[in-house]
């Protein structure tokens, strides 16, 4: 016999007993160990001010009441505690409440066990009214607990006739039972976990949403939305009482991302880290008994609490042996996997495959989404099913997918490609996805997700099971993560990095190899706090590199007048860039050109000696050069070197307006935290402030 719900409708806070009438009823004590009703409401205030608005309990002129409320939601999204808070504002308003839990006892459900629950209650709290509607409806009696049958039909009816008739009359006297009840004051009956109702229950909830009452009585009943697939007894049901005049449903969505947050702080008072924080959110899918679960976990890094994993993996016991291993094969794609890689796969046949598929949709695991995805109606649940996978199952999904995606077998990225080849323990295969899928993120104004895959292919370099005969440039890859390091903003981890990177260069490495890497360091040692001096990477870099027009010697030149700037070596500064801009233009780079221009126009700023107007004008010309060029990055820099100008002639409106755009450009291109963009940021506080409007 399996417990019904994850948490039950639960008594109101010892604190606030005093306000509660002595007749009011109350249901079953809170689960042991749960503290849920004795923490505030977080991210369901909406809600409930909504359903006690439809009930009556709380009117509001902007909505129509009703008789009765469907509350539909996902297995621990928090329906419970929604309507436990409903139940104490019912208190404050001065009705009754009164609940009933349907159980999941399979087969050997006893039939109206949620009403012999409201009706035990009722006799707890007020015998005589019940014993007063008992006389007048005998039928009544048999409802009540300890005086129930093991069918629903009468031992004592001479035919199944006899029987319907007194189940009208039970009907009638569970209506009258309730009506008396409310004409005291205001009822409120909830029914919770109508999903493992019985049919007889099922039967009385529909007479009860049909038939109205005189009295003011309101109904919640609720259920697992995510458990009414398409044999479910109770789908056709709810969706006749959606129909039913003065019956109104409810989805209780899952919580947001800000509200999961909060949630987290409230049962983890003590600090968490951004990457803790973020990865519950993820985890999480905004269920907040996931929530609960996930930061109950001493240590998040090693998967999910076996119970919460138990608990999930049980829905898969509800599949065919064809939808369990469309489900596993799936997982290891993670929360979604495309129909033509799931199919690739090889797993199943076709048409065991469209049966496992539809086997597992019909039962809410998998949700088909835009794309031809099929997505898992819970994340935790994909997470659940993966770990659950044997170490030699695992790898060979892994192997499936991997060789499908690099035989352009299915649809896929070079990500997925990367992900599931290094989970096959293809490491050159993983090697060359992780590069292509870093540039495929820098293409597209990534540069945090170009860097992750950037350091991924250079960590696999470390592994002593990588394949000695796959050609790799350590300089190239080394440059390309720096430089991504940069553009996200994460300059101290670059410099790390490209240091880290000078050591591990081969003893036969060419020597291009290290000027490469030493001249990806120049820009993130200029805005970062260290001890090194960039002039003398800048230095070693043009000894180290051919004395020969070619982009990495430009770019060399150009860090080197970027070293001397820095440090008011003005004419030093100049001649390098005035001779990395020739060599650039000789190769047509333009790109590189106007990153240069923008070096010399800022030179021309800081050391002077030319009229307001031609420096004003030269660093519109490198702006709209950059633009001209795709050289997002110098564009940014150009824009933030006119704001510096008008800001240092105190043309604060001016400078602001440089800065604004500045800032707008970079979050454009998906480069907020880069180097220029950050000072643009930081640049418009503090106008704001010299303006008077901080």
């Amino acid at each position: 016999m399996a417990v019904a719900s994850i948490g039950e409708l639960s008594p109101a806070p010892t604190s606030g007993q005093e306000s509660v009438p002595p007749t009011t009823m109350v249901d079953v004590p809170l689960l042991p160990g749960s503290t849920s009703a004795a923490r505030p409401l977080v991210g369901r205030r909406d809600e409930l001010d909504t359903l006690a608005a439809l009930l009556g309990i709380r009117p509001d002129p902007a909505v129509e009441p009703v008789r009765a409320v469907l509350l539909a939601g996902d297995a621990g999204v928090g329906k419970t505690r929604l309507l436990t808070e409903l139940r104490d504002l019912a208190f404050t308003e001065g009705w009754q409440v009164v609940a009933g839990h349907c159980l999941d006892f399979g087969d050997s459900a006893l039939p109206y066990l949620a009403f012999s629950e409201v009706i035990g209650r009722l006799a707890t709290d007020a015998p005589e009214l019940v014993d007063a509607t008992a006389e007048r409806h005998p039928a009544l009696g048999r409802l009540r607990p300890g005086r129930r049958t093991l069918s629903e039909q009468d031992p004592v009816a001479d035919s199944a006739i006899d029987a319907a008739v007194d189940r009208g009359a039970l009907y009638d006297a569970v209506h009258a039972l309730l009506e008396a009840a409310a004409s005291e004051r205001p009822l409120l009956l909830v029914i919770e976990d109508t999903h493992w109702a019985d049919r007889s229950t099922r039967d009385l909830l529909s007479f009860l949403f049909s038939r109205p009452f005189d009295a003011p009585v309101a109904i919640v009943a609720s259920y697992r939305s995510d458990d009414l697939h398409r044999r479910h007894p109770l789908r056709k049901v709810a969706a006749e009482w959606a129909r039913t005049p003065g019956v109104a449903r409810m989805q209780l969505n899952p919580l947001p991302s800000d509200d999961v947050r909060a949630l987290v702080r409230q049962l983890h008072p003590a600090a968490l880290t951004e990457a803790e924080m973020a990865g519950i959110v993820e985890r999480a899918d905004g269920n907040a008994f996931f929530v609960e679960e996930l930061v109950g976990a001493t240590r998040l890094s090693q998967g999910l609490p076996d119970d919460l994993a138990e608990l999930l993996l049980v829905r898969l016991d509800q599949l065919g042996e064809e939808a369990q291993q469309v489900v596993r094969t799936a997982a290891v794609a993670g929360r979604r996997v495309h129909h033509d890689l799931l199919s690739a796969s090889g797993t199943l046949s076709p048409t065991a495959l469209d049966v496992g598929l539809r086997d597992a949709i019909g039962h809410n695991v998998l949700v088909p989404s835009s794309g031809d995805y099929y997505s898992f109606r819970h994340a935790l649940l994909a997470e659940a099913v993966y770990d659950d996978l044997l170490p030699g199952e695992r790898s060979r999904l892994h192997a499936a997918y991997a060789d499908a995606l690099a035989r352009d077998r299915a649809h896929g990225t070079a990500a997925e490609l990367a992900r599931h080849a290094r989970a096959a323990h293809d490491l050159g295969t993983a090697f060359d996805a992780s590069i292509q899928a870093g540039d495929e993120a820098m293409s597209v104004g990534g540069p945090e997700e170009a860097a992750r895959h950037y350091e991924t292919a250079l960590e696999l370099l470390s592994d002593p099971a990588f394949p000695s005969d796959v050609a790799v440039d350590l300089a190239s890859l080394g440059t390309r993560a720096v430089d991504a390091l940069l553009v996200s903003g994460n300059a101290p981890r670059a410099v790390s990095l490209g240091q880290s990177l000078l050591d591990r260069l081969p003893a036969d490495a060419p020597p291009s190899w290290r000027g490469r890497l030493l001249v990806a360091l120049v820009p993130p040692m200029l805005y970062t706090e260290t001890q090194l001096d960039p002039r003398e990477f800048s230095a070693e870099a043009l000894r180290l590199i051919p004395d020969e027009p070619s982009q990495l010697r430009a770019r060399a030149l150009h860090a080197h007048a970027l070293t001397h700037d820095a440090r008011h070596d003005f004419a030093t500064a100049r001649d390098s860039a005035v001779v990395a801009l020739s060599m650039a233009e000789s190769l047509d780079l333009p790109r590189l050109g106007s990153d240069v221009l923008t070096t010399l126009a800022g030179i021309q700023r800081r050391a002077g000696g030319e009229s307001d107007e031609d420096i004003e004008a030269a660093i519109r010309n490198v702006a709209k050069v950059a633009a001209e060029a795709g050289a997002s990055t110098t564009e940014i820099r150009a824009i933030w070197l006119l704001g510096r100008w008008y800001f240092d002639r105190a043309e604060f409106e001016a400078a602001r307006e440089a800065f604004e755009r500045a800032v707008q450009r970079a979050d454009a291109l998906g480069r907020p935290w880069s180097p220029y963009a950050l000072d643009a940021r930081l640049a418009c506080q503090q106008v704001a402030f010299m303006l008077g409007e901080w």
